[in-house]
Formats: structure tokens, C-alpha cells, sequence
């Protein structure tokens, strides 16, 4: 019955992707028609969501919230009705941005409790590592231009308040509106592959050890290096958060970048393993 209530969340987490599927779009071309039909799908994973609960909970005559699965599994779904009742009484589509990711990811994350077989393929392996290194690279590398556009804006902005004369490099940058497009152009790109490198490296984990993954700080690092970069597209997309506190929070995301990238340093020898 166990096994039947994490096949059921494992579907809800396949609706939930199409949820998440809507808010990369919406990142990406800052507008998107499908939010529709993504909510139609986050509303039936949901309802799978509490399928998946209530049957485990059956089970083993509780509230299933024994280990760290069974918990985040149960945050997701309490944060999925949240916005289900919020989105219902003041149709706050613009919290689906950054909402729609985090349930998916939590989801994904719970149905992991069942162990599945290991690499039929050493060679589907590396593919599938290699895959989540190119993602996170090209992730790290629009923080990169998303962190240079902010020194050059709050260097500009400076200029422009303390009205001094333009010297040659001053007049090398560009105005504050061109910056502020470069950081929101590369910021939601950054934003996308790490979410999508994040999956990639949750999933060959999973397939690699297991659940021993939980335990390993480099994964609790780049968690915590996605959940500051989506509080930075939120407080964009949805607070408003422009110009300077934009400019600031980006290199703050960058610094955690770095720090991700030197808990992974041994990720070669797993790649040659």
C-alpha cells in the first residue's frame, strides 16, 4: 500500500511539472498563455498529492511524517492547496512563478522514499551527469553576466546621483534601463538552468546512492544557492524589486554560486568513477 501511495505521488509530481514547465516559460518570455491549463494540471496533481497522503497515512495508521520524505512530501501539498485557496479568493497568479517550482521540487524529492533500480548502463549514467554539469554551468554563467550588469548598474546609478561630469569609461556604460534588462534577461536564464541542473542532480542521486543523498551538505548547499536565486526572481516578478536591491541580491546569488561550486569540487572523480 506504501509502494501504491509513493506511484501515486509520482504522477502528481509529473502534473506538477507542467506547472513548473509554465513558470520557466513565464521567466523566460515574461509572459505565457498556458497558465490555464498548467493550473488545471497543478489542481490534479494536487488531488493525487492527497491521494498519495491519505493512503499512506492508512497504512501506517498515522500521519505520515516519519522520515524527511514523508515530511517535505507533506509540506508540498499543504503549500499546493495554499496557493489552490489563495489563487481561488484573489487570483494571485504571479506567486505560480515561483511557487509551481518549489512544490514540484519538494514532490519530487518525497516520492523518492521507494528505492528504484540503479544504472542499467554505466554509460546512461555519465550521459545523465554530464547532462546536470552542463546545465548548472550555463546557469552560473548568466549569474556571472547577471552579477557583472549589477556592478556596472549600481556603479552608474552612483555616477548619476553624485551628477559628475562623464569621463570615457562612465560613457561605456550602458544607461540604467539597458542594465536592468541584461540582469532580468540573464538572471531568468540563470534561474532556469539551475532548476533544471538542481532536478538533473536530485534524480542521479537518487539512482546513484539511494536515499543516503539526504545527509550530504553539498546537495543542502545547492538547495540553498536555487532557493535564493527563486527568492530573486519572485521579489522581481512579483514585488517589484528593481535597481539597486536588484542589483545587490544578484551578487549576493553569485557569491552563493561560488560557494556551491567549491563543495563540488570532487564532482570529476564521481563523474570518473
Amino acid at each position: 500500500m506504501i509502494e501504491t501511495s509513493v506511484l501515486w505521488l509520482r504522477v502528481a509530481t509529473a502534473l506538477y511539472g507542467v506547472g513548473l514547465a509554465h513558470s520557466l516559460t513565464v521567466i523566460l518570455r515574461r509572459e505565457s498563455r498556458t497558465f490555464r491549463f498548467a493550473l488545471g494540471a497543478f489542481l490534479a496533481g494536487a488531488m493525487l498529492h492527497l491521494v498519495s497522503l491519505v493512503e499512506h497515512g492508512l497504512a501506517v495508521g498515522h500521519l505520515p511524517i516519519e522520515n524527511f520524505f514523508q515530511s517535505v512530501s507533506l509540506c508540498g501539498f499543504l503549500l499546493a492547496a495554499g496557493f489552490l485557496i489563495v489563487h481561488a479568493r484573489y487570483r494571485f497568479t504571479g506567486l505560480a512563478v515561483s511557487l509551481f517550482p518549489l512544490v514540484f521540487l519538494m514532490a519530487l524529492v518525497g516520492s523518492m522514499e521507494v528505492a528504484v533500480p540503479g544504472w542499467s548502463d554505466p554509460r546512461y549514467r555519465n550521459a545523465w551527469l554530464l547532462v546536470h554539469v552542463l546545465l548548472i554551468l550555463l546557469g552560473y554563467a548568466a549569474l556571472v553576466v547577471t552579477a557583472i550588469a549589477s556592478v556596472f548598474y549600481l556603479l552608474r546609478e552612483r555616477h548619476l546621483k553624485r551628477k559628475t561630469l562623464p569621463t570615457a569609461a562612465t560613457r561605456a556604460i550602458p544607461p540604467l534601463a539597458t542594465l536592468d534588462e541584461i540582469i532580468s534577461r540573464s538572471m531568468g536564464f540563470g534561474f532556469v538552468f539551475l532548476t533544471l541542473g538542481l532536478i538533473a542532480a536530485i534524480t542521479w542521486a537518487f539512482i546513484e546512492s539511494g536515499t543516503t543523498w539526504i545527509g550530504d551538505a553539498k546537495i543542502a548547499i545547492s538547495v540553498l544557492t536555487w532557493v535564493l536565486c527563486m527568492v530573486m526572481i519572485f521579489l522581481r516578478a512579483s514585488a517589484g524589486w528593481r535597481g539597486r536591491k536588484a542589483a545587490i541580491l544578484a551578487i549576493g546569488v553569485l557569491c552563493s554560486s561560488a560557494v556551491t561550486w567549491v563543495a563540488h569540487s570532487g564532482l570529476r572523480e564521481a563523474f570518473l568513477k
